[in-house]
């Protein structure tokens, strides 16, 4: 029963504290913190320990099974079995017998009192004999000594447990193992504990303790095994320097060696976090401590502990080992295969506390330096960039130390690697400078293919000419003949180097018209005279009319191509005419054209050359959204003879705008002033396509939203030119035209068509004379010119016409002329202005012998003295009448053709106005008359119906025919 001398150990124990009581209450208060303390919460990691070091005494494969049975905990291990020395040292706090012993776990002789926080009566049995420890029977003992025993009631009961130890059997040690520590746990509390650390019993816990092969854990029949498994370690070792000892417990600095070994958890050669292990991230030191260790590995290492078992010490030994454990981690990394899970390895900046925080600044500081990338690569010496793989793939040649596919190149552990990250449009700017085939740069567009379009505006593209341009944007593609057109400098892309990506990038696809507007053309052909080949040039841009099938016009700049003339000099292009052009015979001697060369006519065709501005016909000037005011006050804009003029007939028609009145459309001939056929001009420009630019008006916006038509610019041209015969087209009116304008005009000659005619002026009727600008006065010309002939009557219609208009508001302001046509005694006359009046009442008819007289029905004398600045008759006649008259009644009769007529008039047997015998008067207020037909008259003009006074007058002669001549008078109406 006392196999280990325990009865011995007892009596020395008692015999200590009696002599010094103090020391009683020392080891009491020593032990209750270290069960309290620094070892609550490791009865189990304990058990373990002392199993380890059990296995490597004996040299054998640990093995310990851990059962709990109800409020009972039993550890059963492998291994040298319990001896006297082993009992003294866990009997005395801080002794431990293991202190020489290479490899041991236990260093320190008090982690046996873990089991003093859960329990009052543990015991440990080996086939050598065994040994318990009871609370009960301990205070006997204590309470048994006098110098004890006022001690032990202060500390109500609680006493030093394991400096008692008392002798047990050593039987009950299951087969296989050879000791078995038994744990009565004191309480509920203490058995859930209990349970909790079982629990957490994982892989972890062999890694600490290397001699245990395997640990069998049975909580009620629940049985599992821990084993090792699959783990990736690394293990560093060595002698400390004994001047970090210096500050370390004497028997601490016994154990001069150091260990770092860190481990991570793998699955099928995949590896894991410890985390996904289930195992806790902290430092071990071997076994489990508080200091949290917030990376994927496990750290097992010799770090020195503080007095509460469960921190880091600090001091230098600490900071020795912090860099030794930064070392084997990255040596960790480095055995990794060079993938992308190292990244996950990789120590972010935030520990998660001040061993972990000074653990991950000693690794970062390393790890640019270290080979980790696939190559092997330092990270200071990678590249990461954003990209499809095949691109990746493809620049690894271009591109020392890129990272190849399936790296996370976002991923922040990259920047710890010291990796140097570029967008993709950093690389794609950077390749400007390659020299690769097109079918490199094919192969290029089809890797990034599949990636965003953004950041691709830089990259680069070769070109058919041999040039590599930056950026796809604007380049053309296109087939056919592509070194005919290099003399244009277009940018067109390499055959071989076409791909799709081209065109989402801003490439465009381009055929002859496309190519035609790209601006090098348009450059290349206003530059053409200083061409260092121009016969190549114009090739080159005649091609591209040629296969474009354009229609003379449609480019108006290509008039300006350098061209070869039949004499072997170069002209424009718009100042040459095609061999068979009928503008050989309608132009003048001197206008400035040649004729183009036979070469490209035949080369290309005359409609390409045509196209392309040589003329085979009256040229057109075409534009779009033209300025009126712009052109009206700049003259030569558009190259047109007269243009301002013309804008400025527009802005008339316009009046006052807020904004600019634009022409939308604007087409015109032009060189009309080169013209010397005019009949052989005119046929053509009757003719389409050219017959629109004269017939159809312009279309004038105005700031108000409408649109207002004036003349096209071809048509108001030539109504202002002799082109018609010799004559102004406003010379002339239509063959089929009104009569009313006959004998003023001419007829028009023969072979042009009604609608052209009137888009020339030809003169239509006398209603369109005088609502046009200027037709009043070109009409009262015409009239007042003696070379015409105009019968009485129709001069009549033309007066009253006038007059009408006048009155409207339709007739425009005129000059009054120098002479007119009047009516003389009958007979029409021109004579001058000065000497004619205006007709402004019958009754003065016979005092006007002589006299020329303009007269004009509808009552339209006094617009017409107005307008010619002619006085009236009856201004210039004082009409004195001879003898008072008769008041003599109105014959009732008369009433039926005369309604308004007066109930009275004064009859006159003989009525004279200033000695002149009148048949009628009524200029002084009165109805005077002598007669019948005088008295017709003039109720018929005072009562304005003047037309009736024939019919008046029959009634007033024969009044008992009165029904029949009022019959008559109906069938007139």
């Amino acid at each position: 029963m006392d196999s280990f001398g325990t009865d011995e150990l007892r009596a020395r124990v008692l015999r200590a504290w009696a002599e010094s009581p103090a020391r009683f209450r020392a080891d009491a208060n020593t032990e209750e913190d270290f069960a309290l303390g620094g070892y609550r919460d490791r009865v189990v990691v304990e058990l373990a320990q002392n199993a380890a070091d059990a296995a490597l005494r004996a040299g054998v494969p640990g093995r310990l099974r851990l059962t709990l049975r109800g409020d009972v905990l039993t550890a059963a291990n492998t291994g040298a079995p319990l001896t006297a020395e082993g009992v003294e040292a866990l009997s005395t706090l801080r002794a431990s017998a293991k202190r020489d012993e290479a490899g041991s776990v236990g260093r320190f002789g008090v982690g046996f009192a873990a089991v003093v926080s859960v329990g009052d009566e543990p015991s440990i049995v080996s086939a050598s004999g065994g040994v318990v420890w009871s609370l009960e029977r301990a205070r006997e003992l204590v309470a048994g000594v006098p110098e004890l025993a006022s001690e032990l009631a202060v500390r109500s009961g609680h006493l030093p447990l394991l400096r008692l130890p008392f002798g047990t059997a050593g039987d009950g040690v299951p087969e296989g193992f050879a000791t078995v520590v038994r744990l009565p746990l004191r309480d509920v509390a203490a058995v859930e504990r209990v349970r909790a650390q079982l629990g957490e019993i994982g892989p972890a816990l062999l890694l600490a303790l290397p001699a245990l092969e395997s640990v069998e854990i049975d909580v009620d029949g629940d049985v599992r095994e821990v084993r090792l498994g699959e783990w990736r370690t690394i293990e560093a070792h060595g002698e400390i320097p004994a001047e970090l000892l210096a500050d370390r417990p004497t028997e601490e600095r016994l154990r001069t060696g150091w260990q770092v070994r860190w481990a991570l958890p793998a699955d099928a050669g995949r590896v894991l976090s410890v985390e996904k292990a289930g195992v806790p991230g902290v430092l071990h030191a071997p076994t489990p401590s508080d200091e949290r260790i917030d990376l994927r590995a496990l750290l097992i290492a010799s770090f020195p502990l503080a007095p509460d078992r469960r921190h880091v010490a600090p001091g230098p030994l600490t900071d020795f080992l912090v860099e030794r454990a930064a070392d084997a981690y990255v040596d960790l990394l480095r055995d990794l295969p060079a993938g992308p899970e190292v990244l996950d390895l990789v120590p972010g900046p935030v520990g998660a506390g001040e061993l972990d925080a000074r653990l991950r600044r000693a690794i970062l500081a390393r790890l640019p330096e270290t080979p980790l990338l696939p190559g092997p690569m330092r990270g200071r010496d990678a590249v990461a960039v954003d990209a499809p793989p095949p691109f990746l793939d493809l620049m690894a040649e271009v591109m020392p130390g890129l990272l190849p596919p399936g790296w996370p190149v976002r991923n922040p552990a990259l920047d710890a690697l010291g990796v140097r990250r570029m967008e993709l449009a950093d690389v794609v700017d950077a390749l400007v400078s390659l020299e690769r085939p097109p079918g490199w740069w094919r192969s290029l567009y089809a890797a990034l293919s599949g990636a965003s379009t953004d950041g691709l505006g830089a990259l680069p593209v070769p070109l058919a000419d041999g040039r590599l341009t930056r950026g796809p944007r604007g380049t053309l593609i296109t087939s056919g003949d592509i070194g005919a057109l290099e003399p244009l400098g277009l940018r067109i892309v390499h055959p071989e180097a076409v791909h799709g990506l081209l065109t989402r990038l801003g490439a465009i696809e381009a055929g002859p018209r496309q190519l035609l507007a790209d601006p090098a053309v348009r450059a290349a052909v206003e530059e053409s005279f200083d061409a260092e080949d121009p016969d190549a040039l114009a090739g080159a841009v005649l091609t591209l009319v040629r296969d474009a099938r354009l229609d003379p016009g449609d480019e108006p700049w290509l008039e300006h191509l350098a061209l070869p003339a039949d004499d072997g000099d170069l002209y424009a292009a718009g100042e040459l005419l095609l061999p068979d052009s009928p503008l050989h015979t309608i132009m003048a001697d001197d206008a400035p054209f040649a004729t183009v060369a036979a070469e490209p006519v035949e080369r290309f065709g005359a409609e390409a050359l045509a196209a392309a501005g040589v003329l085979s016909g009256p040229a057109t000037v075409r534009a779009e959204d033209v300025n009126v005011i712009g052109l009206a006050d700049a003259a030569d804009t558009l190259h047109l003879d007269g243009e301002d003029l013309w804008a400025e007939d527009v802005l008339r028609r316009t009046g006052d705008q807020d904004l600019p009145p634009l022409v939308p459309e604007f087409t015109a001939v032009r060189d009309l002033e080169l013209v010397h056929d005019w009949p052989a001009a005119l046929g053509l420009l009757a003719r389409p396509p050219l017959r629109a630019a004269v017939v159809e008006p312009a279309l004038v916006s105005v700031d108000d939203g409408r649109r207002v038509t004036a003349p096209s610019y071809t048509a108001w041209w030539l109504r202002r030119h002799p082109v018609l015969g010799g004559r102004l087209p406003g010379q002339f009116r239509m063959p089929d035209g009104s009569d009313l304008l006959g004998g003023l005009y001419d007829e028009a000659p023969d072979g042009l068509d009604e609608g052209f005619l009137l888009a020339l002026g030809v003169r239509t009727t006398l209603d369109d004379l005088l609502d046009e600008p200027g037709g009043t006065a070109e009409l009262l010309e015409r009239m007042a010119d003696p070379g015409r002939e105009i019968s009485r009557g129709h001069l009549g219609v033309l007066w009253t016409a006038v007059a009408g208009a006048v009155a409207a508001g339709d007739a425009h302001e005129v000059e009054p002329p120098e002479a007119v046509r009047a009516i003389v005694d009958g007979r029409v006359e021109v004579v001058d202005a000065a000497d004619a009046l205006v007709l402004d009442r019958p009754d003065l008819l016979p005092l006007l012998t002589g006299q020329p007289l303009v007269i004009a029905g509808s009552g339209g004398a006094g617009a017409l003295a107005e307008l010619l600045d002619l006085p009236r008759a009856s201004d210039e006649i004082g009409g004195e009448v001879s003898g008072p008259g008769t008041r003599t009644a109105v014959p009732e009769i008369v009433r039926a053709v005369l309604p308004d007529a007066p109930d009275t008039y004064l009859a006159h047997d003989r009525l004279t106005v200033d000695g002149v015998d009148v048949p009628w008067w009524a200029g002084d207020g009165e109805v005077r008359a002598s007669g019948p037909s005088g008295l017709a008259r003039a109720l018929a003009w005072t009562t304005g119906a003047w037309a009736d006074r024939h019919l008046a007058e029959a009634v007033l002669r024969a009044p008992e025919d009165a029904a029949t001549l009022l019959a008559e008078a109906d069938l007139e109406a």
